[in-house]
């Protein structure tokens, strides 16, 4: 266990606060985004904009919330050593994650060929009848760094499974 601090904090405690702080940080700075601003920059819909910052915010918020704790909880545990020289090779989203319903709905669009990627450009856009993605570019770019679909848009095997997860979970509700 770690020593009190001269101000009597534990060093978990002292980790719990810095996480507020930076928690708090954080979420000044998403409240201080100049969307039009960054629609402008990125050439897209303010409106998409905010969604996607909305949605940053919102993961942000959730990912943050605990981080007190858990550092607390890491800071005890004993040090082990990275085997392997890629130090960031857990730093992407899990491929084998649970599609939330917005995902696992484009999946089984793209699977079914309702939906594909327009070429050049990143984006899902509805073929045919039926309506197509609210965020088209924001999803097509979460679908394809899961590594759930290629670059041509098609599933990949992983996509596959993480639609069947998704199919799964949704038919037990």
């Amino acid at each position: 266990m770690w020593s009190d601090g001269p101000g009597g904090d534990s060093f978990e405690e002292k980790l719990r606060m810095l996480a507020a702080e930076l928690s708090q940080y954080v979420e000044r700075a998403v409240d201080n985004v100049d969307l039009d601003e960054l629609a402008d920059t990125m050439g897209v819909d303010p409106s998409a904009a905010r969604s996607w910052l909305e949605n940053a915010g919102g993961w942000l918020r959730a990912n943050t919330e605990n981080l007190g704790d858990e550092l607390a909880n890491r800071a005890r545990e004993p040090r082990r050593e990275p085997s392997g020289s890629d130090l960031l090779a857990g730093a992407a989203p899990h491929p084998l994650d649970l599609p939330n319903d917005e995902q696992g709905v484009a999946l089984a669009a793209l699977e079914s060929g309702r939906w594909t990627v327009e070429p050049g450009t990143n984006a899902l856009v509805p073929r045919g009848e039926g309506p197509g993605p609210t965020d088209a570019l924001g999803l097509a770019l979460e679908l394809h760094v899961r590594d759930w679909t290629g670059s041509d848009g098609r599933l990949t095997d992983t996509g596959r499974h993480a639609l069947s997860r998704w199919l799964d979970v949704a038919s037990a509700r």
